[in-house]
């Protein structure tokens, strides 16, 4: 560049208008609801009528289904997320860790039909991943534990979710019901214990 020439002015990215982040929101909880009952060939239409905005608003949000979906499931990872760091910071006793597998278990098969909505149009998205991203928390709360003796000491982090991923898609599948989610973290939970501990 010459050096006369005014340098460009650098790109200034807009923050989201409130009004714009209310009904991105309102489009997301309506998604939601509207996926989960049916299915991933529901209409956009039937999102925006739901949401109480026109299309034209949600396409503008999200171009395409498939990035309308995984935007959901991302919403769900956040609210999880938040769920999680709030579990670290108010319960400080061992029972956290066992208390962070169970809410991983239920909110898994809670949105199940999502995931399977999203699987529908070729989009991945696994409960592994979800848990990778809560790796930190899930980290403190089994040291916590370790501390405590309240886990085995050989016990990681890595283990851990990788075995209660396995669990939980297992779980989001037909034929499991209350009692065999149930039992199945049971089994994990002795499994994490030191051996002769209740």
């Amino acid at each position: 560049m010459d050096r006369n020439e005014t340098p460009a002015a650098p790109a200034i990215e807009r923050p989201i208008r409130a009004d714009a982040r209310r009904n991105r929101t309102r489009i997301l909880e309506a998604a939601e609801t509207v996926f989960a009952a049916q299915g991933a060939s529901a209409s956009t239409e039937a999102v925006a009528t739901r949401a109480g905005v026109a299309i034209g608003t949600v396409f503008r949000h999200f171009p395409t289904k498939p990035e309308l979906l995984q935007a959901v499931v991302m919403n769900l990872l956040d609210r999880l997320t938040v769920e999680v760091e709030t579990l670290v910071k108010d319960q400080k006793d061992v029972t956290a860790l066992f208390e962070f597998c169970t809410r991983i278990m239920e909110t898994s098969v809670r949105n199940r039909v999502i995931f399977e909505r999203l699987a529908e149009t070729g989009t991945r998205a696994h409960v592994g991943d979800a848990l990778a991203r809560l790796r930190p928390a899930a980290t403190l709360l089994l040291e916590r534990a370790h501390n405590a003796g309240a886990v085995r000491s050989d016990l990681r982090t890595a283990e851990l979710t990788a075995l209660l991923g396995a669990i939980c898609q297992a779980a989001m599948t037909e034929g499991w019901d209350k009692q065999l989610r149930d039992r199945s973290l049971n089994i994990l939970f002795d499994g994490m214990r030191p051996r002769g501990k209740p």
